[in-house]
């Protein structure tokens, strides 16, 4: 059955729940990081979803794979930030954990979704 919109496919909503948590996650963080660290993790995470979408949107296989090649890529991004987030006190282990594990089923969907639509091409 072919997905006929970007909302339809999972990994797309497990990446909006993903940055629903990130922004979540950052409400407590001291304002001095509302541009750096705060705007960062936020950006990157809204990107991993918005470029699933807009890949979807796309005519060609080769186009939506790319774009899946640049959620991936701010996903390792949202990845980073957290642990450097852990790192410098501005999240605990337990929020951490549970956002890395959201970012790690995320990133599992999209290497299943690129393999399938890698699998349809000439």
């Amino acid at each position: 059955m072919a997905v006929s919109h970007y909302r339809d496919l999972l990994v797309w909503q497990k990446a909006m729940d993903l940055a629903e948590q990130c922004y979540g996650a950052t409400r407590t963080y001291p304002n001095e990081e509302k541009f750096g660290l705060v705007s960062q993790i936020r950006r990157a995470a809204v990107s991993v979803a918005a470029n699933i979408a807009e890949g979807h949107g796309r005519f060609h296989t080769k186009e939506f794979l790319n774009h899946l090649s640049m959620a991936r890529g701010s996903l390792m991004e949202v990845e980073t930030l957290l642990m450097v987030s852990l790192r410098v006190s501005l999240l605990n282990q337990e929020v951490c954990d549970r956002l890395l594990a959201v970012s790690a089923e995320v990133s599992r969907m999209l290497s299943g979704l690129r393999k399938a639509l890698e699998a349809k091409l000439p």
